[in-house]
């Protein structure tokens, strides 16, 4: 988005409203070597995007920008195309080129209200009330910045937003003449002292992020409250706030000491607790939201209206943005204190290094499972995800010996190798009560699953299908397991922090196909703990009246029974590779079956360990491996989606799936094993194929498998790369060689988890 932004305002530039682009460039310095190592790490993505990035020592980031100083910066990275626009001329530029394409802007016009009825259990956008009249549509897009958390409540809408104090400093004129006379500065960042500069006319705009933030008037118990006449207004500057961030600066441009300052702003600026975008499609229909842009707004405007219009028009943006759909924020943003926490964490921690599978304290803990008490005395270290308290690993002994180097080795460690190793040889035992679950009932259940879902759904109850949903462009929105109740009731099991992203889509599919059914989220009504190893039958019958003989209990099905007393749902599934169940039970049941669970002397074990062993199995992660521009051709899922009649109209992308298909798939998912075991991919980092220069792709996922003592990665490779062919990973801004492998490299023929 950020360069289609950038295209655009060059093109913008050279209009009769051109709006001020300046081509100026960026550096971001490193002062540490944590920093640098980062730095390293985004040369590469950079390098796989397109974006050219160049790593140039600090003397050469003095040439370009010289009032710095080169005290403790170690390297940098240089943008040569990054810039600066005029705010005010560009707004100016888009209203003009909008109103030329036909577009109506009413300045100075309140938004009183916003209609929406009730149309078959949906909720629809119809109108606007202003205190100039009101408009009748179906489409509403909030893009109010700091506003956009008020206008949305105005439909029961959460945007997690809040407006943060932000100051800056615009200095005096800078000393031109002592560095060889007046020249264009490139934007600088030394994130380690935690400041920000780029050029304004003949001094400098400089600003930071305090490790002593502000919000500007939400608090704990209320939401944010911006005046309704603030449009245009500043806030009181905090200099005792900013006196930090005013040292630091004069660190790395020592000039500014003498350097007097013109103005210091502190104006509002809207954060999301994650540092992401909030867009796209709500529970309401029609009504979008295009706000929540922390600082970036104007870098990445141009390709936020692209995006937007795409999604407006198709339902969909054409690209995977998950990670900044306002549906990713659970119900429990609603509490204006846990989103103001989380916001304020992010702001104070905003150049911090952000190293893989680090975990946030702020407004933990809050969603827990049933077993928690029992996880905490038995040396549970806990991560948080969706707002859940999920257990990492247990503190066990371990080896330090296969610690990976660099940024993987960071938040490593050697207790996963122990539970690993323990579900491959035995059992172990997994909470998984954070899984989001969705029930989808009503009189047409069957047939709205049948044409949302890819794969054979409308078996006999007690199926269980593995399967996708797929786009109109054949990619894949939805990667799920769907129990059959009975004959119109449906179990569907996804992600912890999917249930957002399925639940929307699976209600706007209902609303646009017309069905009678009824889609509920109940994750937390259920708790759900997996048992899984050779062991697991072993173990478990004693537990249970129910054979679990296979010819009794076949794979993929689910049998009502009881568990040490427990009533619960057994479902034969697994995602570690091995032979196993999962076992539903209603949520007050949870610590009781749990204990028992704990008592057959399997292993207690954390989400760590299950990453470890799906790596090895092959298992796909949606979000990573997947996602809507992927096919399930392209991803070696064939097998889990039916095969579209000669019209390709049996389901939601069957026909482009047929398309696609006759069109030749040109990459696949493949598993690549790095030569080095203690080089670690993490996702993102560029491949490439027999030492050629041009990438083919990057990783999608990777970490080390404990069983097959490999370091493994996956990419979307050439579908001619073949099993032995020589393939480069840059791993930590260094080329590391690995294979080709075939997959899965865990028990290829499946015949564990069939036992």
């Amino acid at each position: 988005m950020n360069v289609h932004s950038v295209e655009l305002y060059r093109r913008l530039e050279t209009t009769e409203h051109a709006p001020g682009w300046v081509e100026s460039g960026s550096l971001r310095l490193a002062s540490s070597p944590a920093r640098l190592e980062e730095i390293r790490r985004q040369a590469g993505w950079a390098a796989r995007s397109g974006l050219p990035l160049e790593l140039i020592s600090a003397d050469e980031a003095k040439a370009l920008f010289p009032f710095m100083s080169t005290d403790g910066v170690l390297g940098a990275a240089y943008t040569p195309t990054d810039g600066q626009v005029d705010p005010a001329r560009l707004c100016q530029a888009m209203a003009a080129t909008a109103r030329a394409g036909g577009a109506t802007i009413a300045q100075h016009t309140r938004v009183l209200g916003i209609d929406v009825q009730e149309r078959g259990g949906h909720r629809i956008v119809t109108g606007v009330r202003t205190d100039r009249g009101d408009v009748e549509c179906e489409v509403v897009v909030d893009c109010g910045g700091m506003f956009a958390a008020e206008i949305a409540r105005m439909v029961d809408v959460r945007v997690p937003v809040v407006p943060m104090s932000h100051q800056y400093a615009v200095t005096a004129a800078l000393p031109w003449d002592e560095v060889g006379g007046r020249r264009t500065l490139p934007s600088l960042r030394d994130p380690d002292l935690l400041v920000y500069y780029r050029q304004e006319i003949d001094g400098l705009v400089m600003g930071g992020y305090e490790r002593r933030s502000e919000a500007f008037t939400a608090t704990r118990t209320s939401y944010d409250a911006v005046p309704a006449d603030f449009n245009g207004r500043l806030l009181s500057p905090d200099l005792d706030r900013f006196d930090e961030i005013m040292t630091n600066a004069q660190v790395r441009v020592p000039v500014l000491a003498d350097t007097g300052l013109a103005s210091m702003i502190n104006g509002p600026e809207a954060f999301t607790p994650d540092n992401e975008f909030c867009l796209g499609e709500t529970e309401v229909a029609g009504f979008f939201v295009a706000a929540g842009f922390c600082a970036h707004g104007i870098a990445g405007a141009g390709g936020i209206g692209q995006v937007m219009a795409a999604w407006i028009l198709d339902g969909d943006p054409g690209m995977d943005l998950w990670h900044m759909d306002v549906r990713r924020f659970g119900r429990h943003y609603r509490s204006p204190g846990y989103t103001l926490a989380r916001t304020a964490e992010n702001y104070e921690s905003y150049y911090d290094i952000s190293y893989p599978a680090a975990e946030r304290t702020a407004g933990r803990p809050l969603r827990l499972s049933p077993a928690h008490a029992w996880h905490a005395a038995h040396g549970a270290v806990f991560g948080e995800k969706a707002g859940w308290e999920r257990v990492n690993h247990y503190s066990v002994a371990g080896s330090e010996e296969l610690r990976p180097h660099g940024w993987a080795g960071h938040h490593w460690s050697p207790c996963v190798q122990t539970e690993h190793l323990a579900v491959r040889s035995s059992a172990g035992i997994f909470d998984e009560s954070s899984f989001s679950k969705i029930e989808i009932t009503g009189p047409d259940a069957a047939a709205f699953c049948r044409q949302v879902f890819a794969g054979r759904v409308d078996r006999a109850p007690g199926a269980v299908t593995y399967t996708q949903a797929l786009n109109e462009r054949a990619g894949i929105e939805m990667d799920v397991t769907l129990t059959r109740l009975a004959a119109q009731e449906f179990l569907l099991v996804t992600g912890t922090a999917l249930s957002g992203h399925d639940l929307g889509w699976l209600r706007r599919h209902a609303r646009l196909l017309g069905s009678s059914v009824r889609i509920a989220e109940v994750t937390g009504g259920w708790a759900c703990f997996a048992l899984w190893g050779p062991r697991a039958r072993d173990l478990l019958a004693p537990l249970t009246p129910t054979s679990l003989a296979d010819a009794d209990f076949g794979y993929l099905t689910m049998r009502e029974t009881t568990v040490a007393d427990v009533p619960v749902r057994a479902l034969r599934v697994g995602f570690a590779g091995e032979l196993g169940w999962e076992l539903y039970c209603s949520a007050e049941y949870g610590m009781a079956l749990w204990r028992a669970l704990a008592g057959t002397g399997a292993q207690p074990c954390g989400y760590r360990a299950l990453e470890s062993l799906r790596l090895e199995k092959g298992y796909r992660v949606w979000g990573s491996d997947i996602g809507p521009e992927t096919t399930p051709d392209e991803a070696g899922l064939s097998f889990a989606v039916r095969r579209p009649d000669s019209a390709g109209g049996d389901y939601i992308g069957a026909k482009a799936l047929l398309a696609a298909r006759d069109r030749g798939v040109e990459r696949t998912l493949q598993c690549l094993v790095l030569d080095e075991p203690r080089s670690v991919a993490l996702g993102g980092e560029p491949v490439r194929l027999d030492r050629v220069d041009d990438f083919v792709g990057q990783i999608t996922s990777g970490g080390y498998g404990y069983t097959v003592q490999r370091s493994i990665a996956y990419a979307y490779l050439p579908v001619a790369a073949a099993e032995g062919d020589r393939a480069e990973v840059q791993v930590d801004g260094r080329w590391v060689g690995a294979a080709v492998a075939a997959t899965p490299l865990h028990d290829p023929s499946g015949a564990a988890v069939r036992a």
